[in-house]
């Protein structure tokens, strides 16, 4: 991270701290990313949507109770986990989300992917590495497919991971260790 980035979050965390922050930018700075985060746990946009909205509504209300302990994107993931979870164990939306897990058109997903004048052969490949991975994580326990999640789509260290689960930094890395187990040989069966 370089530093005008680092400065940008602190003054950000200060501002929220003092109540004079400016939510809106906090809001388009991170929503990409928890955004992200969310689809890629839940496959599922409209659920994706709504729980970012959530989430940001969350950190709006609680934001008095932000303590500065953890960056502010830290903090805005950990949020972002604990509805994905609480979405997830709810029993009432299980049915809904059966039929809906698969609604996710993993070539809409390709398409998010800015394009560098790749091959049609390039991006057919590309594609079929995408669905390989996403089936192959769909089948992740839920703790071992959010830290797989945190790391390798929205790029989080390991210390980062483990605030935003809640989870010790050792369990973190068993976790991700078997999901790379997991992932690799499902990937290696299909070749």
């Amino acid at each position: 991270m370089d530093r005008d980035v680092i400065s940008e979050e602190a003054s950000a965390q200060a501002d929220l701290l003092a109540g004079t922050g400016d939510f809106d930018a906090l809001l388009e700075a991170h929503r990409p990313r928890i955004f992200r985060f969310v689809l890629a746990s839940l496959r599922d946009p409209d659920a994706a949507e709504n729980l970012t909205q959530d989430c940001f509504m969350r950190a709006y209300q609680a934001r008095a109770k932000f303590r500065g302990d953890a960056r502010l994107g830290t903090w805005l993931m950990q949020i972002a986990a604990n509805l994905v979870r609480d979405y997830q164990s709810s029993s009432r939306l299980k049915f809904w989300r059966r039929s809906r897990l698969s609604q996710l058109d993993l070539q809409d997903a390709c398409d998010l992917v800015p394009d560098r004048q790749r091959s049609p052969e390039a991006v057919a490949s590309a594609r079929e590495q995408v669905r390989a991975v996403w089936s192959a994580a769909a089948d992740l326990s839920e703790r071992q497919r959010t830290v797989f999640l945190l790391r390798f789509v929205e790029d989080m260290d390991l210390l980062e991971i483990a605030e935003v689960t809640g989870l010790k930094e050792g369990t973190v890395k068993a976790h991700l260790f078997r999901a790379l187990q997991t992932v690799r040989a499902k990937l290696e069966q299909n070749k």
